[in-house]
């Protein structure tokens, strides 16, 4: 009876601690937005382009910041040098149609600004954002430019899009990778050093990443960081590959887990006969 009641005292205690802080907590590390959303619907479909035409368009108005290697086109500038010229080193081109969303793509060549969500870093006029709005161009063109971009065949490793998606501004020190813009540059243009990634997945989870990635602002008002605009295929390698880089030892630990369990079982059932056998005589 004594062991009912100390049973029942743990319970309770445990359930009262449950129920008072996981919903707090919950509130806060994990505050609910609305979900992801990979179609970008806030931004405009535009009709199919022409490949050929979009190259032109391409090497005409981007490779005086951008390199397209897989066209055999090489960055116009170091890393360096990119870095004190924009505040960020420019992407390469090559994987931007493989990466990102069509919707997205156009809108980021019209109006960069406006279509990651970070105009109002903007709004006092002392500053724009590095890449210029191609708007003037019109639909027809920026269409053609995508259906180039998209163009190109690509294909990336989980390790590939991450770091071509997010080590421009991001180090992962666990990795052993490295921003590819110095800590100077990047600061004065995002207004703060943009975090470690090693530890990002384990520290926030899954969905908060997920959610973070597609569209900042709802997790962050006011950040800096803009929406990086990934298709759902690209952004799960993303994320997949910070998972690995944060929780190396899951698969090990998954495969340990029954194991261990069986030793409990196995275990509880010779301490039940133990006891029986000891207090038994009382």
């Amino acid at each position: 009876m004594r062991e009912l009641k100390i049973l029942i005292v743990v319970v309770s205690l445990t359930l009262l601690t449950y129920y008072g802080v996981e919903p707090y907590a919950h509130s806060v590390m994990h505050p609910h937005v609305e979900p992801a959303d990979y179609e970008f619907k806030d931004c405009k479909t535009l009709p199919k382009g022409n490949a050929e035409n979009g190259g032109k368009l391409v090497a005409e108005n981007c490779i005086a910041c951008h390199g397209v290697k897989a066209g055999g086109i090489p960055a116009p500038m170091d890393n360096a040098t990119a870095s004190m010229s924009y505040g960020v080193v420019p992407p390469d081109l090559s994987s931007s149609g493989y990466l990102y969303n069509e919707a997205f793509l156009a809108a980021f060549i019209a109006n960069p600004a406006k279509a990651t969500h970070t105009e109002h870093k903007f709004v006092d006029g002392s500053t724009s954002h590095p890449m210029p709005g191609y708007d003037w161009l019109g639909e027809e063109a920026i269409a053609d430019m995508v259906a180039y971009l998209k163009s190109i065949p690509v294909s990336l490793t989980n390790k590939e899009a991450f770091e071509e998606a997010c080590i421009r501004c991001h180090s992962m020190k666990y990795a052993k990778t490295t921003s590819l813009t110095d800590d100077v540059s990047i600061s004065a243009y995002m207004g703060k050093l943009p975090p470690d990634l090693s530890m990002m997945f384990k520290s926030r989870g899954e969905h908060f990443v997920h959610n973070l990635i597609n569209d900042p602002q709802k997790l962050l008002p006011g950040t800096s960081m803009p929406r990086v605009g990934l298709t759902q295929t690209a952004e799960k390698q993303v994320v997949t590959y910070m998972e690995s880089i944060s929780d190396p030892k899951k698969e090990e630990r998954n495969d340990l887990g029954p194991k261990v369990l069986v030793y409990m079982v196995i275990f509880t059932f010779f301490a039940y006969l133990w006891k029986r056998r000891v207090w038994g005589k009382y």
